[in-house]
Parts: structure tokens; C-alpha cells; sequence
């Protein structure tokens, strides 16, 4: 069973605002049966801490339109949704989409 996972969550650029407005985040995934991933954790985010417009968020099991980094490197060169997060991960989701 995988340990409980102590991870440090940023919202910026804008999608701080899906989160009422708050930028930075503790938070503590539960124990489950298999090391978390990043599919998983953007499951979570959607079904625990965003609070408006999902659609704004996700579509499908990705974040489009979002730069996400972990531990300051891209998530593409961490292998994306399949990445297993490590306890105390700083992972950081910036909003690149720009209303005129």
C-alpha cells in the first residue's frame, strides 16, 4: 500500500481563479493500494479543490492550455500523466490561455 502523500500544489496565470483565487496549496493525498500519478492527482484536484469551471481546467484526462512543472521541470520530460509523484513534490500549473 502507498503511503500517504504530502504535496505542495501552485496555481498561477490566471487559474488560481478555478480555486478561489487561492495560488498556493498543502495538501495530503491519501494512502491507496497504488503509487499515485499525475492522472490521478489531476482526478483529485478536479474532485477535491476546484471550484468552478472545470472545463476551464480539464478536458478528458489532461490539462490543456495549462504549463504544468514538477519540481520546476515540465511534465513532459517527466513522462506526463504516468509521472508517480514523490512525497513532497512541488508540482505547479500555469495557465497559458489569455482572454482579450
Amino acid at each position: 500500500m502507498a503511503a500517504p502523500l504530502a504535496l505542495h500544489l501552485e496555481f498561477g496565470g490566471g487559474a488560481e481563479l478555478l480555486f478561489d483565487g487561492v495560488k498556493t496549496h498543502h495538501v495530503t493525498l491519501p494512502s491507496q493500494p497504488d503509487p499515485w500519478d499525475m492522472k490521478q492527482l489531476l482526478a483529485w484536484i478536479r474532485g477535491n479543490m476546484l471550484k468552478e469551471r472545470p472545463e476551464l481546467f480539464m478536458q478528458g484526462n489532461t490539462v490543456p492550455g495549462i504549463l504544468v512543472l514538477i519540481n520546476d521541470a515540465d511534465w513532459e520530460l517527466m513522462g506526463e500523466l504516468e509521472y508517480q509523484l514523490q512525497d513532497q513534490d512541488n508540482v505547479v500549473f500555469i495557465s497559458t490561455l489569455h482572454g482579450g
